[in-house]
């Protein structure tokens, strides 16, 4: 990868850069990659500086550049916000993902430099989260801040965790079994199985966590149907007062995501004992996970003004504790349990 897609990996990654950083090195560059045209994809479906309509184009456009279905290199140039102005700085910067947008074309002909089954696994992974983020635009398009729209099953939440999440552990898990440990024995069918699950609790976290903040754009993640069984609709959950009728809900929502995380640590200990890179690499947000469903169990979820999320320093101790105990089965398996209600 080159020194500019470095940098661009580096600045947009944020707390992903952990993991990236420690990943080991015959599968870095293309998850790297993966991760960059997932985060331009993002960017895209994000954005409120075009129509839906027009974001749907785009992610289409791109993802036909990115399956090599079209050839003629993409124009952005209508979804780039106009440069920040820092105070005391020379000139206009954008931001990192703004950047990302604009040397696009770089990421996607690294791709072209990639062994075929790695090509092959990246546009998969790729074509998948592309659906999800379209899905997702046609769902929550005409949806308002004031008149939140919601997933209407329960089905229709473990898709959408599916297609932008859980579909990146199968890819992992098929990126790093090629590369990292071929040969070693284990249960494939049990490892992609956990790994799939793996990413759907990672996002699952991230959906009851950033909850106020989707329902004041017009987002709700919590299906209608269970919303319904409590008596609550999208809109009731706009008034933090809702909180302890919806409480029932929320909390069999983050065992739920408890139960994925505890699959994605079951994935991690699986890992052969001498991939301590891929080890530390699954450890960390798993960990760093479930540190965030203890803190949205005792927390306020529902007022936009309380923003629950581990600090630095206890993202610090979680990196710290596992190094050490890397080299102690028990120890090591025991990380999990403590930080969750199974340590009680």
């Amino acid at each position: 990868m080159s020194p500019e897609l470095e940098t661009l990996l580096r600045e947009t990654s944020r707390s992903f850069h952990l993991t990236l950083r420690i990943l080991p090195a015959p599968v870095r560059s293309q998850i790297g990659l993966a991760y960059l045209l997932a985060r331009a994809t993002d960017t895209i479906a994000d954005t409120d500086l075009v129509p839906v309509t027009q974001r749907l184009d785009a992610l289409a456009a791109l993802k036909a550049r990115i399956l090599g279905t079209r050839r003629e290199p993409l124009d952005l140039s209508p979804l780039l916000a106009p440069p920040l102005k820092h105070p005391g700085s020379g000139s206009p910067r954008r931001d990192p993902e703004q950047i990302l947008l604009q040397r696009l074309e770089t990421a996607v002909a690294v791709l072209h430099d990639l062994a075929p089954n790695d090509l092959e696994d990246v546009r998969r992974v790729l074509d998948t989260i592309t659906e999800g983020q379209a899905l997702d635009l046609r769902r929550f398009g005409s949806a308002s801040g004031t008149a939140p729209e919601a997933l209407e099953t329960e089905d229709d939440l473990d898709d959408y965790t599916y297609r932008v999440a859980g579909c990146v552990g199968e890819f992992w898990t098929r990126m790093t079994r090629r590369h990292c440990f071929p040969g070693v024995p284990l249960d494939d069918t049990r490892l992609i199985e956990d790994g799939i699950r793996f990413g759907k609790g990672l996002q699952l976290v991230n959906i009851l966590r950033d909850l106020p903040k989707d329902l004041r754009a017009g987002r709700c993640y919590l299906p209608r149907w269970t919303l319904d069984r409590v008596g609550l609709t999208p809109a009731d959950l706009l008034d933090p007062a809702s909180e302890g009728r919806m409480r029932p809900l929320y909390e069999a929502w983050l065992q739920r995501a408890e139960d994925h995380l505890e699959a994605g640590w079951r994935y991690t200990c699986a890992l052969p004992g001498g991939q301590w890179r891929l080890r530390l690499a699954c450890a960390w947000p798993v960990l760093i996970g479930a540190q965030t469903v203890s803190k949205l169990r005792t927390g306020r979820v529902l007022d936009p003004s309380i923003r629950l999320k581990v600090s630095r320093k206890e993202v610090r101790s979680i990196l710290l504790g596992s190094l050490w105990r890397l080299p102690f089965r028990a120890a090591w398996e025991d990380q999990f349990v403590r930080l969750t209600r199974r340590g009680e």
